[in-house]
């Protein structure tokens, strides 16, 4: 007997190991295999994995550091994130539960009372007797056996839409953290601005004073006036909408941290200080973008629609399932597991579809499709993410030289509008002159002030393209 089963155990498991499912091959990367290189960008230099740099150690302000940790213990949408991480692990334990039989318990009793008549040459004899009867039993109702692996693919599509779940989770966390850094510093360089446009109005006021003097003692003229008015009220405007920009600065950033941040976490400005490490690795070979949570989170659902090919391709196939019970009855409770009579029964089907109007096909077909749709997002959150990586290493090729050209402008400014207003108080130039000498002034020291926030910003929007900020620190944080 055991020698006519054993090749039917043997084609059993080897059936059981069916894959149907395509070889899974990740996509080439779909971007070159270097970041670029030329005149806008920097010399290539170390090769330390910025992914491994904890945000902790990057953001060297410890107030900046205070915020951004209140926002990872606060914002919504990592709340949302988390939830929803949650909710994919326990569709893949539901999912994954089908590889194993359910077995189910149930018990049952019965009581039937009844009457006998009995006819007999003496008579009629009758009587009356009550039978009891119990069982119990546990049952495998219509388990499917996987020969072909249909449910092995979906438990394998449940996995790793799970795991896209948790790598979707990561890139929120990360792109949290830079949008965090981000809105805190806009908000410090607002407030550099404001001060400098409170600075200016005061300068024009002193202006508009001076040419007021000289118009009652008839040197200067009404338009000279006037002229100078347009300056300061140009001055003021800035002041009030720079205000305005702040506490909005700081309602954008309330929502960001998902709780009110308190005025001593809230920056002052950002003058020419240090918030990050002053310089990142930018010598990386292009494949540590395969490593970035939202390639990462591609790339899962992309082997996620290719074990769906597997269950579709199963479909053609019988399904074949199992139905099994055991269990014992007896005519007395209390015999029910000591003297009952034990039972069992098994069975199987096998279920074949032999037209279906083309629906498994259909199925399939579409199956492949979203593969094909799945290959084409994977490869585009690539080439996206060397494009962001490239965009920003273009800007720290070069934003050095914009400070420093934007710093010598603001010195040169700052002597033309001394020497202007000197000339016209000599009465050599016309006062037109120097009110063009104080507007190119203060630009040019708006523009300072935004291309200083533009080199902050921009470590920041490297170490996040880069895949940085999942961890916390490498090493202890500097000293406040």
């Amino acid at each position: 007997m055991h020698r006519r089963l054993a090749p039917i155990i043997l084609i059993t498991t080897l059936l059981a190991g069916c894959d149907l499912a395509p070889r899974y091959q990740r996509p080439a990367l779909a971007a070159p295999s270097s970041f670029p290189q030329g005149p806008a960008y920097p010399a290539a230099s170390g090769t330390q994995d910025v992914a491994a740099i904890g945000w902790k150690d990057f953001f060297t302000d410890e107030t900046l550091r205070q915020v951004i940790a209140l926002g990872l213990a606060n914002n919504r949408d990592l709340r949302v994130a988390a939830a929803n991480i949650l909710a994919a692990r326990a569709q893949y334990r539901a999912q994954r539960a089908d590889l194993l039989p359910t077995v189910s318990a149930e018990g049952s009793a019965s009581v039937n009372h009844g009457t006998t008549v009995a006819s007999s040459g003496n008579g009629t004899a009758g009587g009356s007797g009550t039978r009891h009867s119990y069982s119990a039993d546990l049952g495998i109702s219509a388990f499917e056996l996987d020969l072909f692996g249909r449910v092995r693919n979906l438990t394998k599509a449940a996995q790793e839409q799970y795991f896209a779940t948790q790598a979707g989770a990561d890139a929120t966390r990360i792109s949290l953290i830079s949008e965090i850094a981000t809105a805190w510093l806009t908000m410090g360089s607002d407030q550099d601005q404001l001060a400098l446009s409170r600075q200016t109005l005061a300068a024009y006021q002193q202006t508009v004073d001076i040419t007021k003097a000289q118009f009652d003692k008839g040197i200067a003229s009404e338009l000279d006036v006037q002229q100078a008015d347009t300056n300061l009220q140009d001055a003021r405007y800035d002041v009030a909408q720079l205000t305005t920009q702040i506490a909005q600065d700081q309602n954008a950033l309330n929502l960001l941290v998902g709780t009110t941040v308190t005025a001593d976490l809230l920056p002052t400005g950002i003058g020419t200080g240090d918030f990050t490490m002053a310089e990142l690795p930018a010598g990386l070979d292009s494949t540590v973008l395969l490593k970035r949570p939202d390639v990462l989170q591609a790339e899962d659902q992309l082997k996620g629609q290719n074990a769906n090919i597997g269950a579709a391709r199963a479909a053609f196939f019988p399904t074949i399932s199992l139905t099994a019970a055991a269990g014992t009855a007896s005519t007395a409770l209390s015999g029910l597991f000591t003297g009952g009579a034990w039972t069992w029964s098994a069975s199987g089907s096998a279920t074949q579809t032999v037209f279906d109007f083309g629906k498994n096909l259909a199925n399939l077909r579409y199956a492949q499709a979203e593969k094909q749709a799945a290959i084409a997002t994977y490869e585009k959150a690539v080439q996206t993410a060397f494009r962001e990586v490239s965009d920003a290493l273009a800007t720290r090729g070069t934003i050095g030289e914009q400070i420093g050209a934007r710093s010598d402008k603001v010195d040169a400014a700052n002597k033309a509008a001394t020497l202007s207003l000197a000339r016209y108080k000599s009465g050599i130039d016309s006062f037109l002159t120097t009110l063009d000498a104080q507007r190119t002034l203060y630009a040019a020291q708006q523009n300072l002030v935004t291309s200083r926030l533009q080199r902050e910003t921009n470590l920041v929007t490297l170490y996040s393209t880069l895949g940085g900020g999942l961890t916390e620190a490498t090493t202890a944080p500097p000293a406040a």
